[in-house]
């Protein structure tokens, strides 16, 4: 069965829900969260999007990053993701800002992004979804995405860069933490 999503106005109130083939074909704005989830020595856990993938193939992403289905909230759809894509319980997530992005024809979201810990150890990535998984220190992630953005998700980009510090190519909402 497809997924059902909420559809949002730019205040974020939901207006009406669709099936995500029609939300994608006509454009219509709905919710997203992301993921940065860091190791205890402070290495952010990246995923490289399955090969098999629609959009996007092959290319590195945050964390997890998930849509956000019809009825649940950011948090749950956060936790709900981190479960699907790498088989974690996260818990004590902060969510850091919301933002508006067109990420791609006809996808246009408000996405919240939220930051926690994760165990390495624990890690079971769905293959079907994620192709590897990788540690990254920030800085070195970031030189990366300036010398290959070609490898980089578009969204992954401008969330690193508002990360630290710097302008990002999308609507900030708020700055949550």
């Amino acid at each position: 069965m497809e997924e059902l999503f909420d559809i949002i106005d730019d205040n974020d109130n939901v207006i009406g829900q669709a099936a995500r083939s029609d939300v994608h074909r006509s454009g219509l704005q709905h919710r997203g969260v992301h993921l940065l989830l860091f190791d205890r020595e402070g290495r952010l856990l990246v995923q490289k999007r399955s090969a098999d993938k629609r959009q996007y193939a092959s290319l590195w992403d945050c964390s997890v990053s998930e849509h956000v289905q019809a009825g649940e909230n950011y948090l749950d759809a956060a936790v709900r993701g981190a479960k699907e894509e790498m088989r974690v319980d996260v818990s004590g997530l902060r969510p850091l800002f919301k933002f508006r992005m067109e990420y791609g024809p006809n996808d246009n979201e408000i996405s919240v992004v939220y930051a926690g810990e994760v165990e390495p150890a624990q890690v079971r990535f769905d293959a079907e979804e994620v192709g590897e998984v990788a540690y990254v220190h920030p800085s070195e992630l970031s030189a990366s995405m300036e010398q290959s953005p070609q490898l980089y998700c578009r969204w992954f980009i401008q969330i690193m860069k508002f990360y630290s510090g710097r302008r990002a190519e999308f609507q900030v909402y708020e700055t949550i933490e």
